[in-house]
């Protein structure tokens, strides 16, 4: 797998149609760090760390909905394997006037934009979710 951000995001996106309470992906630190961002800013319920059939490590995400509807509305990877996306902190970009967020790869870890932009860091922009 040459994407394995974009694949989770991608899971997501494909359970939330059909309706789904929860989905599972396989178990990385850097998706993990993705998903404490999305948990933190209240996309998802939450995940839970599990094995699948065969003993590998995976990620139970509990997806979130309202009303019937998915809290997620969009979801999409800014910085792709074949082009990278990095921005300063003074130009990370603002997602739907500030209603969205930006998921911000930053030395200082894993961040939304906000957080980002009060830290004054910058870094690789992974996805947009609104």
């Amino acid at each position: 797998m040459n994407d394995p951000i974009g694949d989770m995001l991608t899971r997501i996106r494909n359970s939330q149609m059909r309706g789904k309470s929860t989905v599972s992906t396989p178990a990385s630190k850097l998706r993990a760090w993705v998903l404490d961002v999305l948990a933190d800013e209240g996309y998802i319920r939450g995940y839970e760390s599990g094995s699948d059939v065969n003993g590998h490590p995976t990620l139970e995400i509990a997806l979130k909905y309202y009303d019937g509807t998915p809290v997620i509305r969009e979801l999409k990877r800014v910085s792709k394997p074949g082009r990278r996306v990095y921005v300063g902190s003074k130009e990370i970009p603002s997602v739907r006037q500030g209603l969205g967020v930006s998921i911000v790869s930053t030395p200082k870890g894993v961040m939304s934009d906000a957080s980002a932009r009060s830290q004054n860091v910058g870094g690789e922009v992974l996805c947009t979710v609104f």
